[in-house]
This record gives C-alpha cells, sequence and structure tokens, in this order.
C-alpha cells in the first residue's frame, strides 16, 4: 500500500494523526522518539518485551518500537518498579526500528483485512481447505469458496456469496468440473523419464496420453488426473512461497492437514498442520504419497 493512502485511511478513521507527511516525507526529520511524541502527542505507557528488548508505543491502527540492545548501554529493566517502565533509561534520540499500520484497537489481534467485493471480478477464491482423512489416510479436500455475483443485471451491492465444496481421489474430471467449475488452465505432463526403471517390459513404449493437471489458480489447488482412467489421483496445495518459480501465480491455498503424530510412548497426538506451519520434507511424505503443498 502506498504510503499516502496509508496516511489518508489513519487520518479519516483514527483523526488523532497530524504531521505525518512531514515526520515521514522528508529525509531531514528522522523518526526519533521526541518527533513521535510531538506528532503524535500522549499515548499509553509503552510496553517493553524483555525476550526481544523491544519497547512498544502503541497508537490506535499504528504502532512504534525501538530496539533497546542497540543502545551504548544495556538498559537495566527492574519489572518490579513502576510496572518496569520507569527502570528504563530511554536516551535522547532514539530512533524507530519498526513501524506497524493495522487496523483496530490491538497489534496482537488485528487480522488481515477481507478481499473488496469489487476486486472478485467473477472469481472464486478459497477461504479455508480443509483435508479429509479416515484411519486408511487423506480421502479428498473440503473447500470454503467465496465468490459474488457476476454477469449482467447483477446489482452494484451484491454480498458475498459462501459455499462449501468436497472433491475426493478417484472422482472423474466431470465431476471436479461439476464441483469446482471449469479450470483456469489444464497442464499436460510430459514423458515421465522414471519409467525406465520400471519392471513393466513396455517401459521403453511411449504413452499415448499424458497425465494432465486441472490448474485452479485463485484456490491455489492443482489436481491432476490420470490419463487412462481420468479420475484425480493426486492434489497440489501452493503456499504462494516467496522465490518459487510459481510465487504470485497462485493464490496462497489456506490448508488444515490434521496428522497423527506418534511420541515416544503408544499413545499418538493429532496435530493441526497449517500454511504457516513449519514442517521438514520427510514429514510431507507422511502425509499422503499424493497429496503435496509446496513452500
Amino acid at each position: 500500500m502506498p504510503l499516502a493512502q496509508a496516511v489518508s485511511i489513519l487520518q479519516k478513521h483514527c483523526r488523532m494523526i497530524r504531521n505525518v507527511q512531514i515526520l515521514y516525507s522528508e529525509q531531514a526529520i528522522a523518526p526519533t522518539i521526541e518527533q513521535i511524541d510531538q506528532s503524535f502527542g500522549a499515548t499509553h505507557p509503552g510496553i517493553y518485551n524483555s525476550a526481544e528488548q523491544l519497547f512498544h508505543l502503541n497508537f490506535r491502527g499504528l504502532s512504534f518500537s525501538f530496539q533497546l540492545d542497540s543502545w551504548t548501554e544495556a538498559p537495566k529493566y527492574e519489572p518490579n518498579f513502576a510496572h518496569g517502565l520507569a527502570s528504563l533509561q530511554i536516551p535522547h534520540g532514539a530512533m524507530v526500528k519498526r513501524m506497524y499500520i493495522y487496523s483496530g484497537n490491538s497489534l496482537q489481534d488485528t487480522k488481515a483485512p477481507t478481499m473488496p467485493l469489487g476486486c472478485y471480478m467473477g472469481n472464486v477464491y478459497a477461504e479455508s481447505v480443509d483435508v479429509l482423512r479416515d484411519a486408511s489416510g487423506p480421502l479428498g479436500l473440503r473447500l470454503r469458496l467465496q465468490s459474488t455475483g457476476c454477469g449482467p443485471g447483477v446489482m452494484a451491492d451484491a454480498k458475498l456469496r459462501v459455499s462449501e465444496r468436497c472433491v475426493f481421489f478417484g472422482d472423474s474430471c466431470q465431476d471436479v468440473m461439476s464441483t469446482l467449475g471449469a479450470p483456469h488452465k489444464i497442464f499436460y505432463k510430459s514423458e515421465d523419464k522414471m519409467k525406465i526403471h520400471s519392471p513393466s517390459p513396455h517401459k521403453q513404449v511411449p504413452a499415448k496420453c499424458n497425465d494432465y493437471f486441472y490448474n485452479y489458480f485463485t484456490l491455489g489447488v492443482d489436481i491432476l488426473f490420470d490419463a487412462n482412467t481420468h479420475r484425480a489421483k493426486k492434489f497440489v496445495l501452493h503456499t504462494n512461497y516467496p522465490g518459487h518459480y510459481n510465487f504470485n501465480i497462485y493464490h496462497r491455498c489456506d490448508f488444515r492437514i490434521p496428522l497423527t503424530v506418534k511420541r515416544d510412548s503408544s499413545e499418538t497426538q493429532t496435530e493441526i498442520c497449517t500454511t504457516y506451519s513449519k514442517v521438514r520434507y520427510h514429514s510431507l511424505q507422511l502425509v499422503h504419497p499424493n497429496l503435496f503443498f509446496q513452500y
């Protein structure tokens, strides 16, 4: 978001911010703690995070962080003295390390804003994707879809429509298209180069047709179909990881995968793997050989 647009939103909703353009639009004026106090006025007492050694000044929709370990003398923090804040000796001219702009009263409780209805443009997006499974393994996907009306005659104030759809391993391409709609693109796999290691005597015979993917870019999901049976045999869930060659092509798939983890004892525990979980590659293989999610 451009800085001028962010400042305009803050000025409209907060009605307490002034001189922000002067504070940040000129390099000659440094964002020191004195300048912030002069521009924004008084606020609640700051919050000190002793683990990260960060001192936070919070306003409505705006927070500033100061790194304490970068100062010449390490601050002596005494939590039992005046709530701990009076024991911090903040030097003159302390510079801002981070600035957060958000919607709401608390930075910890803030969430990403919902997509405006005007941005849907007739597309369908996935709010969440849950992996369905039983004792034998994954069965398929349950998608919570969001869409708006499209086409001629649609009211300008069309409301958001939410629906749930399920696709399973073994579904035909007609079933998937009836459930999720037409894919944005169909990609045919190239010849499988690992086929030479197959024990089949026909491994050198080129295939007459190849497996193909249904690519759903706005859902962040790919579905692989077998070339002979035309049934779904693999699901690929994309996280839109920066640096990946598919970055910014797929929308991030907000998936939830229940995993059964065995501890040292004989007891098992169910954990939920999400888009933001940090897992290793060998853990992915334990989910299902035909269920992949790209980090």
